[in-house]
């Protein structure tokens, strides 16, 4: 179906989306927010800032790893869309603690406030596991089989272009914390109303007898999924993909501030162009392979996106800083005479990574059959977890012995062609 964006005018998919919507918007809004104050205002080395964002998203992964497999079996035991609806629920606390903790910390107080953020960032990350293996699995059941790449690439879009909203609007009122504050509520509050029209998805295979076990239940899930080879290799390559995107974001916000010598408004506007890029990506793919699933563009994909990190890490480091002591705003930056190619290789990074991996999340939902859907995204989402952990601590090691985030693009680039690697073996293997 290329005319994807029908879908939105269907009972059965627009309740979703926008619940998906406002949900990554909430997340992004506040962890943006978290992340752009630690960095300007609490924080004043490049190692500590690269430490602490790699602490916080490694808090925000940890859940995945630890839960994937209980939301799994739930989201193929129970109605989807009461799952969905009590997840927005629990979504008004961790605002609550998030936004608690960014009120502390404009007193000046630093260790307790720090507790409660992080705090919020392990609740969105617990959010996030039971909604995520829902978002994909539900899909199968709601829609035709020729929709659910045009479903799955707009998810992705929409989820791309949310976080776009969030992060550009955190990059403007991170110092705001009681608009803040509001703003979060409020969009849960949204985000509530918009689940409570989800259509029904039952159960719809037998009863599952559910693992409380975390470790075990883990193994099991993965095992289970992982003998498949067009799984195995999918879910190989979306978890090098995510850790790629995990140390980019890691870094961004440090790089921006240290090595493009800009202020929040710029790194958030990094954010924003990544973001708008996936979002690009993510309906360009769709477009080109007519509602087929295949990874044949997937190679050459993650190659170019290499090739981009290159060009944007070269672009970086011929970057004129500003005068000691001062800082680009976005005026400043956008009038830069470098800036033009900072953004246009940073778009391309992140086009080319949006056509790389929607349709392998596509292969995830088509692969099994419709009542084990869930428990794949959800073992997808524990080896996600598991190579994204590895990746920030990495991230932390490295920074810790001395490098410079503008030094990590170089590994960065270096992963891409492993990625390609697998992407192309999962092309042969299923094409």
């Amino acid at each position: 179906m290329i005319n994807a964006l029908g879908l939105l005018k269907r009972r059965r998919f627009l309740p979703l989306f926008v619940t998906q919507f406002l949900g990554a918007f909430n997340d992004n809004l506040f962890k943006t927010s978290m992340v752009l104050f630690a960095t300007y205002e609490i924080f004043q080395s490049e190692q500590q800032e690269s430490f602490f964002n790699a602490l916080a998203a490694a808090l925000f992964i940890l859940p995945f790893f630890l839960l994937s497999a209980l939301s799994g079996q739930l989201a193929d035991t129970m109605d989807k869309a009461r799952i969905i609806r009590v997840v927005k629920i629990v979504e008004f606390g961790i605002m609550a603690l998030g936004c608690g903790g960014l009120l502390l910390a404009r007193t000046g107080q630093v260790t307790l406030p720090i507790v409660m953020m992080l705090g919020a960032v392990v609740g969105l990350g617990i959010h996030s596991t039971f909604f995520s293996p829902i978002k994909y699995a539900i899909l199968p059941q709601h829609l035709d089989d020729g929709d659910v790449l045009g479903g799955t690439g707009l998810v992705e879009a929409g989820t791309y272009l949310s976080i776009l909203l969030g992060t550009i609007l955190a990059g403007f009122i991170y110092e705001s914390i009681p608009l803040i504050a509001a703003l979060t509520f409020l969009v849960a509050a949204l985000g509530y109303m918009s689940a409570r029209m989800v259509p029904a998805a039952p159960r719809l295979g037998p009863p599952l007898k559910l693992d409380y076990n975390p470790l075990r239940a883990s193994w099991r899930l993965v095992a289970g999924t992982m003998h498949i080879p067009r799984l195995f290799l999918a879910i190989c390559a979306i978890s090098f993909f995510w850790t790629i995107g995990s140390v980019l974001v890691v870094i961004f916000p440090p790089l921006v501030k240290n090595v493009l010598t800009a202020d929040a408004s710029v790194a958030s506007l990094v954010l924003a162009i990544f973001s708008i890029g996936v979002a690009i990506g993510s309906v360009v793919i769709n477009l080109m392979l007519r509602g087929h699933i295949s990874a044949r563009y997937s190679p050459a994909s993650v190659i170019a996106m290499g090739a981009a990190v290159l060009a944007f890490w070269f672009v970086a480091n011929r970057w004129d800083a500003a005068p000691a002591g001062t800082l680009y705003n976005i005026a400043a930056f956008v009038r830069h005479p470098g800036a033009p190619l900072v953004l246009l290789t940073l778009m391309f990074v992140a086009i080319f990574g949006g056509m790389f991996v929607v349709p392998l999340y596509a292969f995830l939902t088509t692969t099994v059959p419709k009542d084990q859907t869930a428990r794949t995204v959800a073992a997808n989402n524990v080896v996600n977890a598991g190579a994204m952990t590895i990746g920030s601590a990495a991230v932390a090691g490295i920074t810790a012995l001395g490098a410079t985030a503008s030094q990590l693009l170089l590994l960065v680039a270096g992963m891409c062609l492993v990625s390609a690697w697998i992407a192309q073996r999962l092309h042969r293997a299923c094409d």
